[in-house]
């Protein structure tokens, strides 16, 4: 099996992040959003998952002071089970922590059990809940943490 790519996004990935949201999520970002995201939102960072030069996977982080807020993580529906989310993820994670962010911070749906398990494997605790959080259906939110030391 040919290996996956990790690597940084661009403005030339957004149609293709844009189909992985409209098959994910029941509120897509918008073209123009991830647009945006790339052209003039300084605060963002993405990498995306390639695989036979189609981008298969991607997650989005926004740099808030020494906190990176993760925006998105999805994987194509017909490329999951392949530990794709982890190798994104993990990549992000180790990039934003050589840069100093040491606090990561996401949103997931109780509902979503395969993503809780992997943002726990990362070492993401629950901390909160944001009640009515999601627009489509009020679904709650839970708010997760990963906290790591600084290194040396």
């Amino acid at each position: 099996m040919p290996d996956v790519i990790v690597r940084q996004a661009t403005v030339k990935d957004a149609e293709e992040i844009y189909e992985i949201e409209q098959l994910c999520f029941p509120d897509p970002w918008s073209l123009e959003s991830l647009v945006y995201e790339f052209e003039e939102n300084e605060r963002a960072f993405y990498v995306v998952a390639e695989l036979d030069n189609k981008v298969v996977g991607y997650a989005g982080l926004w740099w808030i002071f020494d906190e990176g807020h993760i925006t998105n993580v999805a994987v194509r529906p017909d490329y999951r089970q392949r530990h794709i989310a982890e190798g994104i993820m993990g990549v992000m994670l180790q990039f934003t922590n050589e840069q100093g962010i040491y606090h990561h911070t996401l949103e997931v749906r109780p509902s979503n059990d395969a993503a809780i398990k992997l943002y726990e494997k990362l070492g993401f605790e629950v901390e909160g809940r944001r009640k009515n959080y999601y627009a489509n259906n009020g679904e709650d939110a839970l708010i997760m943490w990963r906290h790591v030391e600084e290194e040396e």
